[in-house]
């Protein structure tokens, strides 16, 4: 079992990222998510998760795979997407303790010169975008530097 979670948030054509400002990935722009607590599925985590992060309730969370990161340890992570109702909003930017959230446009987190987004999710959002079922997503890393990255079919899902 995987011991995090991330969510990738939508509403209409923008997504909620957080720039972090503490380690993992200090600085960098990334889904909210975090450790899953005892007695938790990663479903239950996220939604906590997301809701201490922005202070948001999304109301279905949909799996869309797992992100595994191999470097000088391993860390394993539940990858979930979110589409926020219209009518809940969330005015950013927002300076939180875990960094500052803001809505981003797609173009602008997958843009090759963008340095500021975490490399891994601008190598597995468009996959994640395009698949019908869940997959895994391994990325091989010299410290900071990404590899390598991998994708295969998962033959679960999880709630």
């Amino acid at each position: 079992m995987y011991r995090y979670t991330i969510c990738l948030i939508r509403q209409a054509d923008q997504w909620l990222l957080l720039n972090r400002q503490k380690q993992p990935a200090m600085g960098m722009w990334n889904g909210v998510g975090g450790k899953i607590e005892a007695g938790e599925s990663p479903a239950e985590s996220v939604t906590r998760e997301t809701f201490e992060e922005t202070g948001l309730t999304v109301p279905d969370v949909q799996f869309a795979g797992t992100i595994l990161l191999q470097a000088e340890a391993t860390v394993g992570i539940y990858l979930f997407l979110a589409e926020l109702p219209p009518d809940q909003l969330l005015v950013t930017p927002l300076a939180t303790r875990e960094g500052i959230l803001d809505w981003k446009q797609l173009d602008w987190i997958l843009d090759p010169d963008n340095t500021g987004v975490i490399s891994n999710l601008k190598t597995y959002l468009p996959h994640v975008l395009k698949q019908t079922t869940p997959q895994l997503h391994t990325f091989h890393y010299d410290g900071h530097r990404l590899l390598e990255h991998h994708i295969s079919e998962l033959e679960q899902t999880i709630r």
